[in-house]
C-alpha cells in the first residue's frame, strides 16, 4: 500500500528523498520527469505523488493537472523553492494535497507522505464501499431489512409496481413513506417518466390548487404567465401526494376527478387537459377514521383505498435496527469519505434498547452523527423536523471543528492532523462556517 511515485530533475535530491522513504519502509519509483511517471496510476492505484514544481519540460503544476484528470482524489505533494510559495498554494486551492518548502528535512518529507497515504488508503477503502453499495441497488438495498414486516413490504412493492393502478402509503412519521413510493415509480413501467413529489402539507391553501392543477395568465393577481401544475408536468410518471390528510375538501373533489377522467382544469381554463399519470398518495392519519367524521371525502378515500400500504414503525422490527443503522453509517461514510466503521455489541444493544420514536428518519440522523463524530457510544439524536439533513450535517460539522480546535489549543496543524484532512480542507470549512482562529498561525 504504501507507495510513492518521485518526480525531480535533481539527482540528488532524488536520491535523498527515495532513502529517506525506503527507511520509512515506503516504496519509491523514482524519475527525472515526467514521462511515464503516471502511466501505473489508476483510480485504484494505492500511492501517492512527490513531484518538484520547477522541472525542465512539463512542471509539477502540469504533473497536478494530468494526475486530477487520471484521479481527482489522488494526494500530489509539490516540492517547492522559496519563490514558489505562492504558487503551491494556489496549487493546492486547484487540488494538490500539500507542499514542502525546500530546504527540508527528511521527516517532514516522511510525516507529509505517510498523512497523504492515509488519506489515499481510506479513499480506496471508501471506494470500495461505494462500490459494494453500488452493486446493491435492489429493492433489498433500499427497504432494508429482514424482518417478516419489511419482507412482506418488499414483495407487496414489487407486486404493486407491476401495475398501473393508484396506490395509498399508510404510516407514521419518518417511517420512509416517500421512499417506498419512489420504489414504486422506479420499478414500474414508468421508471423513465418523472417522479413529482408534493407535501399537501407545506403549502399555503391559497397556492395549493396552483401548484397541483396550474393556472392560465390572468388567473389571479400576479399569475403574469400561464404555468403548468405539478400533475400535468408529471405525464408519463408518477406523482407522489404526501400528507394526503392536508388537503382541503374543494380540492380533494377535484383530485377525485383526476382520478376518475385523468383530466385536470387549470385555474382559469375551461378546458380539460388529458393527462397520463399514476398518483401515490401518503398519509399518517387514519383516514378511515377522518372520513367517517366527515374531515375527508369518503369517496376519494375508497377510489385511493383499492391498493394500500402499510410501513411500520421501527418499533414493530426491531431486529432491522442494527441492519439499518449500518446501512446509513455505510452511505455516510461513502458521502463523506470516511472509513468504514463496525458496529460493536454495545454498541447493537443500545439501538435495540432505544425506542425510536422519529422512526427511520431519527435512525438515520443518529447515524450521520455517530459517522461524522465518530463517538465510541451510540448517542441517538433528537428529531427535529424543522430541519433537513444537510443543515444539521452543517450543524454538526461546525461543532466538529470548534471542538477539534479547542482540543489543540488552536492549533492549525495540528486540528487538521487531527481531523485527518488538508489543511486546504479546514481552511475553506472554517471560512465556510465563519469559524474565527485565535491564533496568529497562518493556514497556508
Amino acid at each position: 500500500m504504501n507507495k510513492v511515485i518521485l518526480i525531480d530533475d535533481e539527482e540528488h535530491l532524488r536520491t535523498a528523498c527515495s532513502q529517506a522513504l525506503e527507511l520509512a519502509d515506503i516504496e519509491v519509483e523514482c524519475f527525472n520527469n515526467s514521462n511515464g511517471a503516471l502511466d501505473c496510476v489508476t483510480p485504484v492505484w494505492p500511492g501517492v505523488i512527490v513531484t518538484d514544481i520547477r522541472m525542465p519540460g512539463a512542471s509539477g503544476l502540469d504533473v497536478l493537472n494530468q494526475a486530477m484528470e487520471l484521479d481527482p482524489e489522488l494526494p500530489v505533494i509539490l516540492i517547492t523553492g522559496h519563490g514558489d510559495i505562492q504558487m503551491a498554494v494556489k496549487a493546492i486551492r486547484d487540488g494538490a494535497y500539500d507542499f514542502i518548502e525546500k530546504p527540508f528535512a527528511s521527516e517532514i518529507l516522511v510525516d507529509t507522505v505517510r498523512r497523504a497515504l492515509e488519506k489515499r488508503r481510506l479513499a480506496l477503502e471508501n471506494l470500495a464501499l461505494r462500490t459494494a453499495l453500488e452493486k446493491g441497488k435492489g429493492l433489498e438495498n433500499r427497504l432494508v431489512g429482514h424482518s417478516s414486516e419489511i419482507n412482506r413490504l418488499r414483495q407487496e412493492v414489487e407486486n404493486f409496481a407491476a401495475t398501473d393502478a393508484d396506490v395509498l402509503i399508510h404510516g407514521e412519521t419518518g417511517v420512509g413513506k416517500e421512499l417506498v413510493a419512489r420504489s414504486l415509480h422506479d420499478y414500474s413501467p414508468r421508471k423513465n417518466g418523472r417522479f413529482v413529489a408534493i407535501n399537501c402539507g407545506a403549502l399555503p391553501e391559497n397556492m395549493i390548487e396552483s401548484e397541483l392543477f396550474g393556472h392560465e395568465a390572468g388567473a389571479f393577481t400576479g399569475a403574469l404567465k400561464k404555468r403548468i401544475g405539478r400533475i400535468e408536468y408529471a405525464n408519463g410518471g408518477t406523482l407522489f401526494l404526501d400528507e394526503l390528510e392536508s388537503m382541503p375538501m374543494d380540492l380533494q373533489i377535484k383530485l377525485l376527478r383526476v382520478l376518475q377522467d385523468r383530466v385536470v382544469v387549470p385555474l382559469g381554463s375551461n378546458d380539460d387537459v388529458k393527462i397520463d399519470v399514476r398518483i401515490v398518495a401518503a398519509t399518517k392519519e387514519n383516514l378511515r377514521e377522518r372520513a367517517s367524521a366527515g374531515y375527508f371525502r369518503e369517496d376519494l378515500y375508497y377510489r385511493l383505498e383499492v391498493l394500500s400500504l402499510f410501513v411500520p414503525p421501527l418499533r414493530q422490527r426491531g431486529d432491522d435496527i442494527p441492519l439499518l443503522f449500518k446501512h446509513f453509517v455505510d452511505l455516510a461514510c461513502v458521502r463523506y469519505n470516511k472509513p468504514p466503521i463496525s458496529l460493536t455489541p454495545a454498541k447493537i444493544s443500545e439501538l435495540r434498547a432505544h425506542n425510536w420514536p422519529g422512526n427511520v428518519r431519527e435512525l438515520q440522523n443518529a447515524a450521520l452523527r455517530f459517522t461524522l463524530v465518530n463517538t465510541d457510544v451510540v448517542a441517538p439524536v433528537d428529531f427535529d423536523e424543522t430541519q433537513g439533513l444537510a443543515e444539521q450535517m452543517n450543524t454538526h460539522e461546525q461543532n466538529l471543528i470548534q471542538t477539534a480546535l479547542a482540543k489543540n489549543d488552536n492549533s492549525l496543524k495540528a486540528t487538521y492532523e487531527a481531523l485527518k484532512i488538508s489543511r486546504k480542507t479546514l481552511y475553506d470549512k472554517m471560512q465556510k462556517h465563519r469559524i474565527a482562529s485565535e491564533t496568529s498561525e497562518r493556514i497556508e
